[in-house]
């Protein structure tokens, strides 16, 4: 059989955009060639669509553009993820559906059975799961229709497993030919070697061939990277799709041949998530442009990289705003920046206004010594400068902060923190760096010294960021520990750090709780980010005993 997967970027919400990314992918298959073109989950609404599935005429919309797309369909099939309505009640309204269409007709749906609740996903507050799934009758193959995570559940591949079912193995017993999955599977690092070997996997266990699509595109925080891809029944990978952009994959079945391996770096992989994510959101939000403070550090150098593979050089204004403090090096690094990105750089100081607030403050404050609270102030008159060019232009602020300043609250609440992006929030100060050099691999884009200088807010002389903090090789090595494997501090310590260390690490992070609920979201690139995934509340007082 011939396919045709065509790994879309749907806007959650747009039904009349989606339903036009569907049409266009069905006609190009179906002029390829393709007896079945298939789309991703829920390709209809967009994914996830969250509470919109609680709007009214939000579930109805969608089943009319399906409707539509039933009736443009003709001997070609077209396999497409909608939202359903569940008609045994009680239960939820709505199911996270698939529909086969052919003919002018919808020939039959089937819908998810594993419903994933962990970390962004929260499928269980909305929809209702299958009890069941039976093969599909389809030009004479008997085909497995199947939506993401039902993929993701076997025995032999998960050592620890959420569900009790496996709907792939179930569907391959039941005589299931072929193994078709539609799926919004959001990439973290690491996530595409783990997908292609999970599905390579449970090719060879079924002995069946698996057909894969998947989403492309940001959506808020999400970023999924397509890569859909195809296994034959010995789970050999014969088609792969594009990484971080949208492609029609076209494949023959019974007659495949070896895809060429992937070779793309951590770096470059990361550096493509960022670029889709900061694109879409700006995009999808219906902005057409960026702002950003330039320091002359290496975060919101990167930061700029970022925006202008994004957005364009002409539509990303860079904003030097110096005190006292700033030092020359610093102003030199953001200029010579700007000008091999081929950006806008205002020149806006701080100094005399933030001379104005102290003398207003003097009285207030009682003559009480300078501390971090003057320090603070120079934060957010930058974040004031930024939010009125960002009134006045219509452009987006994008934050510069990283996961490692964030993590421990080294960041100022509507100061460094204000914006309405925060690009680099879930990579940390040590994979900035390698993103830099990766930045820089064929010509010197970032100053060298932006670097190698070391790190420092420079609110006050002479500072560096590991006046407060641990060298960023140890806070990042911790930070893993703690956030992202959820280790405790007793383990951390017993593995080889230094108590103090751990000590000062673990208070920082679970004390800046409140700031990192006012943060900007993030665009999320490891397995746990500090956002919806991440749900610790804000007033609460369990600390461990280390």
């Amino acid at each position: 059989m011939k396919l045709a997967l065509a790994q879309i970027n749907t806007t959650v919400g747009d039904l009349a955009g989606n339903e036009a990314l569907i049409l266009n992918a069905y006609r190009r298959g179906a002029a390829a060639g393709a007896e079945l073109v298939v789309c991703p989950e829920l390709a209809t609404t967009g994914y996830p669509p969250r509470d919109l599935l609680l709007k009214s005429g939000f579930i109805s919309g969608n089943l009319a553009v399906l409707d539509r797309l039933a009736a443009a369909t003709n001997q070609v099939g077209l396999a497409v993820g909608f939202v359903g309505e569940n008609q045994k009640r009680p239960g939820r309204a709505a199911t996270n559906s698939v529909a086969l269409l052919q003919h002018g007709k919808i020939l039959t749906t089937r819908s998810k059975m594993l419903l994933p609740t962990y970390d962004v996903f929260d499928e269980d507050r909305y929809f209702e799961p299958a009890e069941a799934n039976a093969p599909i009758e389809f030009n004479g193959r008997k085909m497995g229709l199947t939506i993401c995570e039902d993929f993701w559940n076997d025995e032999d591949f998960w050592r620890d497993r959420r569900y009790r079912r496996n709907p792939a193995m179930e569907l391959a017993d039941a005589g299931a030919e072929l193994l078709i999955n539609v799926s919004a599977s959001p990439w973290h690092f690491g996530k595409n070697v783990t997908r292609e070997t999970m599905l390579a996997s449970l090719a060879a266990k079924t002995q069946r061939p698996i057909v894969y699509c998947n989403l492309v595109g940001g959506n808020d925080e999400l970023v999924f990277d397509g890569a859909s891809l195809a296994c034959d029944a010995a789970g050999r990978v014969v088609a792969r799709g594009k990484s971080f952009e949208e492609d029609l994959v076209l494949l023959e079945t019974d007659a495949p041949a070896p895809a060429p391996l992937e070779t793309s770096a951590d770096e470059e992989r990361l550096h493509q998530a960022l670029v889709l994510g900061t694109r879409d959101y700006l995009h999808k939000c219906g902005f057409k442009s960026a702002v950003l403070g330039l320091s002359g550090g290496i975060d919101s150098a990167v930061v700029a990289c970022i925006a202008v593979a994004a957005l364009g050089e002409e539509n990303v204004r860079g904003v030097s705003m110096p005190s006292q403090f700033s030092s020359k090096g610093s102003l030199d690094d953001a200029r010579l920046l700007a000008e091999r990105l081929g950006i806008r750089c205002d020149v806006v100081p701080v100094q005399s206004a933030f001379a104005t607030l102290k003398d207003g403050l003097k009285d207030v404050f009682d003559n009480r010594a300078e501390d971090t609270t003057e320090e603070n102030l120079q934060a957010r008159l930058r974040g004031v400068i930024l939010m009125a060019l960002s009134n006045k232009f219509g452009s987006l602020v994008l934050t510069t902060g990283n996961k490692s300043e964030l993590a421990v609250g080294y960041c100022t609440l509507y100061g460094d923190m204000c914006g309405g992006l925060a690009v680099i929030s879930d990579v940390p100060k040590t994979m900035v760096y390698r993103l830099a050099t990766w930045i820089n691999r064929e010509r010197e884009i970032i100053p060298i010294a932006s670097i190698t200088k070391p790190p420092s807010a420079e609110l006050r002389a002479d500072q560096t960021d590991q006046d407060s903090l641990p060298s960023y090789d140890v806070l990042d090595a911790i930070l893993e520990e703690y956030v992202v494997k959820q280790r405790s501090a007793a383990e951390i310590i017993r593995a080889g750090f230094d108590t103090e260390t751990v000590r000062c690490v673990v208070r920082l992070i679970d004390s800046n709780e409140y700031k990192r609920r006012q943060a900007a979201p993030g665009l999320k690139v490891t397995t746990k980010a500090f956002g919806v995934g991440r749900r610790i509340p804000i007033a609460q007082r369990f600390r461990e005993n280390i």
